[in-house]
């Protein structure tokens, strides 16, 4: 059957001997999975989930109870103590976008301390001109690079002993960068010096890409607010669209009123039809995230003895869901999301070839053969074409086609 599938065997003995080699950290990835599993369902029960829970609402949305139920299933599961879950947000982007537009007013400070957040916010922010950005309301931003993978606590005190700050914002997912993902020990350290200065800052976390990779959410170690993506990894996989903000009680409700419109805010916004989707989703998330993790191992393993830089490392501890390959040159970039692509479920007919995106500076190739546009935790792999030529894995539903589809791309790289 593999090799009906165009896979050598030469490639299955590579993929099954790294698979025998990672076997104890498949164990303690199963042992996460059990403890968040554990949670998402006190979570159901402590609400009393109900098939009355999935019917939907239209036009305005008024008395959604559905709604409120999921809402208060992700408050429970993150953490928090309020969350705004809604398909109204198109992205994870749009979420964060929504949350700092509802945070900050003229004359505000922001300010990054995980270095330039992601590529899809320099717009937002003003980092990249827009007449619509937060700079162009007046919003100031500033940013402090990390050192060595960690927070440069000496410059983020020097600078909340000297500048007034309104919000710090945390992105723990690497991006399009080369650094590492930010794990929730570090989080917690930063928040207690933080915390020693500054005790009213809002501390904002892109937790996109992070959820249930660790037992432990930012705001159960003094975060404000978190944001999150539903086709990323509390969507499961089922999820069709959405995000999530979560934290405190009044932040959460100012989001909403920016979502939507002040006076009216979280009370409306229909849910058509969606209900089921979003509760099915988080029920699966921790399987899911589970499957993604190992098939980032897996990855790491393999592409690291075949003489490529990976990181995470197979054997670190990990952040999020995604794996870095850095390939040196665009040719294999291409190729190895070529094969990922070949052996989706959808458009596996298709070729990624680098393109312009929205948002993006450079080109970008992008294999994401998902049943829902743009969902990454299904299992995809991307990077823009700038030196290193470093691809960013990440998902699958299942590990099992997870490791298929790490064979079809090193199967590309082989036969190049």
């Amino acid at each position: 059957m593999y090799e009906d599938f165009g896979i050598s065997k030469k490639v299955i003995d590579i993929v099954n001997k790294a698979e025998k080699e990672v076997k104890d950290i498949f164990e303690e990835i199963d042992r996460n999975c059990d403890l968040n599993s554990l949670k998402v369902l006190k979570a159901f029960n402590d609400n009393n989930v109900s098939e009355a829970h999935f019917n939907s609402t239209t036009g305005y949305g008024y008395d959604d109870l559905g709604r409120d139920v999921i809402e208060k299933v992700f408050a429970n599961v993150l953490g928090a103590e309020d969350a705004l879950v809604r398909s109204q947000f198109i992205s994870g982007s749009h979420a964060l976008t929504v949350a700092l537009f509802a945070y900050l007013r003229p004359g505000d400070t922001m300010l990054s301390i995980s270095g330039t957040p992601y590529d899809t916010l320099h717009e937002v922010i003003g980092i990249k001109e827009n007449n619509s950005s937060l700079k162009a309301f007046g919003v100031k931003y500033d940013e402090i690079d990390l050192v060595n993978d960690d927070f440069d606590y000496d410059e983020i005190t020097n600078y909340l002993k000297s500048n007034k700050v309104k919000l710090i914002e945390i992105q723990r997912s690497k991006g399009y960068s080369t650094r590492k993902s930010i794990t929730i020990d570090k989080v917690e350290e930063v928040v207690k010096v933080i915390r020693s200065i500054n005790k009213d800052v809002i501390i904002m976390v892109d937790n996109c890409y992070c959820e249930f990779v660790e037992s432990v959410s930012p705001l159960e170690v003094g975060c404000d607010v978190i944001v999150g993506s539903l086709i990323k990894n509390l969507g499961g996989g089922i999820a069709p669209n959405g995000a999530y903000i979560a934290g405190r009680k009044d932040l959460v409700d100012l989001a909403g009123e920016r979502l939507t419109l002040p006076g009216e805010g979280r009370e409306v916004g229909p849910t058509l039809g969606i209900n089921k989707s979003l509760l099915q989703g988080i029920f699966f998330a921790p399987s899911v995230i589970a499957s993604s993790l190992k098939t980032a191992v897996l990855t790491s393993k393999v592409l690291e003895t075949l003489g490529y830089d990976v990181e995470p490392k197979y054997n670190d501890v990990r952040a999020d869901i995604v794996q870095n390959i850095t390939f040196g040159n665009e040719e294999d970039l291409v190729k190895y999301c070529q094969g990922i692509q070949a052996s989706s479920p959808i458009d596996s007919f298709s070729k990624p070839i680098p393109w312009d995106m929205p948002g993006y500076d450079d080109k970008v190739v992008m294999a994401a053969g998902a049943f829902t546009q743009g969902s990454s935790i299904e299992l995809s792999c991307d990077g823009p074409i700038r030196e290193p030529f470093i691809a960013y894995q990440q998902g699958s539903l299942t590990y099992n086609y997870g490791k298929i589809a790490v064979m079809k791309a090193i199967e590309h790289l082989l036969k190049k």
